[in-house]
């Protein structure tokens, strides 16, 4: 099980950053290790002093595929949820300066929170989500899936040109404007359609 996951894919967070926009989707991959299951505390780690957050929607897959095209995309997941793909952001950019991969600011353990998923069927569209980020009560990060640069069947089309999507892998599909870092002692929140999804204090 893999988690891939999609940068600037929400115009203003690429602004934010300081990024251009992409033409062409940019992904990278989280291992198994990092993801942090329902239910469970996100541990800060002792080797950065800077982790922040970044809501994403998920898809999760359901079936094989490999070159998939955008117009069948839909039938290779079943469920959606929310995710928060945690960065070292002090990592990362010493990394970026450096040129070189960003393992370590970003598959490290328990990077990769995960909500319970949630039927396909229980949303009308998959392209007109809201969802929202709160941080101590606050919210911080709030989007329509509606924003994305790349809507989702494309990603899914243009990933498995590269590496085969197996089952029970997961797509996060981008996180929009309002990352920021977290303490110990914060409680990140997450919603979709105004449903709790996701409760995860950082210890």
């Amino acid at each position: 099980m893999k988690v891939i996951c999609i940068g600037r894919n929400y115009a203003a967070h690429a602004e934010e950053l300081k990024n251009e926009l992409p033409k062409d989707p940019v992904f990278f991959v989280k291992s198994d290790n990092a993801i942090l299951r329902p239910g469970y505390d996100f541990y800060y780690p002792d080797f950065s002093k800077d982790i922040h957050f970044e809501v994403e929607l998920f898809v999760r897959f359901h079936q094989m595929g490999k070159n998939i095209q955008s117009r069948f995309a839909h039938k290779y997941y079943d469920k959606i949820g929310l995710g928060i793909d945690f960065t070292a952001r002090d990592l990362q950019s010493d990394l970026k300066q450096k040129g070189l991969p960003w393992e370590k600011a970003k598959s490290f353990d328990m990077s990769a929170a995960i909500s319970p998923f949630i039927a396909i069927s229980e949303v009308e569209e998959i392209q007109d989500v809201d969802f929202e980020l709160k941080k101590n009560g606050e919210s911080v990060q709030k989007a329509n899936s509606s924003e994305m640069i790349f809507k989702i069947n494309e990603l899914i089309a243009y990933v498995s040109k590269y590496m085969t999507i197996k089952k029970g892998d997961i797509l996060f599909t981008g996180t929009p404007s309002g990352v920021g870092p977290v303490q110990k002692g914060d409680l990140l929140e997450g919603f979709i359609l105004s449903k709790r999804l996701l409760n995860i204090s950082i210890k």
